[in-house]
């Protein structure tokens, strides 16, 4: 199996150069935000982190793509980077400390691209998380000062904590009344949103989370992290990987009743 380390090093360097690009604009009162064609926010931070990485990627790794979410996909090969600079930007911009960067590198293989190595900081919560395939997932501060992440080991839905993102995109989906019979069958439900119910399952804090609507920057770093600390990520229809337009991850005990609450 290849070795990540490498490039896992890279991308905390990378974390590293972002979280001061986006921490020294939160809660800027001339914080610069704009509209994009979707209808949802983009700040200036968003825009700066992700074209710091960008420079940081075409010195340290001019062979490979980089697809990223303010600027679209750059090159062509067998290794692409993917970047969301600012996950949780509508947080970001009210000052809300829910949101990092998320950084992943996905190789070319049988199934298509898949996400071989993750990185989601979180500098206003002072958290971050990463793994990489076949060496595990981790919580901490550095690589070298680091707790093993594992899932949740329960397995019946009236013991499961469920976290989501909000009502109105089940709804818009047909989905919602699969999703509200979920939410009255567990034991808890939260709306953390965004990256953080990913990585909450692999801590093993939550047991399931699910979303409706979903880019692949969204989810690339997410699904590796939560399969290395040995959960499940999938689309709602069950397909293993970030490529759905949607997510389902849980600690693998849950997962297919999660998703027969959720297919609509």
């Amino acid at each position: 199996m290849p070795d990540y380390h490498d490039d896992l090093r890279f991308a905390h360097v990378l974390a590293d150069a972002a979280d001061a690009t986006t921490m020294e604009r939160f809660k800027a009162l001339d914080l610069k935000v704009e509209t994009k064609p979707d209808m949802t926010p983009v700040t200036e931070a968003d825009k700066a982190a992700e074209e710091l990485i960008r420079s940081h990627l075409h010195r340290g790794r001019p062979r490979d793509a980089v697809l990223g979410e303010e600027y679209g996909l750059q090159g062509t090969g067998p290794r692409r980077w993917v970047v969301d600079p600012i996950d949780g930007t509508k947080n970001y911009v009210r000052g809300v400390p829910v949101w990092a960067t998320l950084i992943s590198l996905m190789e070319a293989g049988e199934h298509g691209f898949q996400p071989v190595m993750g990185v989601v900081s979180a500098p206003a919560l002072g958290r971050r998380w990463w793994a990489a395939k076949g060496a595990g997932a981790y919580t901490g501060r550095s690589l070298t000062s680091a707790t093993r992440l594992h899932v949740s080991k329960v397995n019946e839905i009236a013991n499961a904590s469920f976290a989501y993102s909000s009502l109105s995109g089940w709804e818009e989906r047909g989905r919602l009344d699969g999703f509200l019979d979920l939410t009255r069958d567990c034991w808890r439900t939260r709306g953390y949103g965004d990256f953080w119910p990913y990585m909450m399952v692999a801590e093993g804090a939550v047991d399931i989370c699910a979303e409706p609507e979903l880019s692949l920057w969204d989810m690339a770093a997410n699904a590796i992290i939560v399969q290395e600390a040995g959960g499940v990520f999938t689309s709602l229809e069950g397909v293993t990987g970030p490529h759905g337009g949607n997510a389902a991850a849980s600690n693998g005990l849950l997962h297919e009743e999660m998703l027969n609450y959720l297919r609509g």
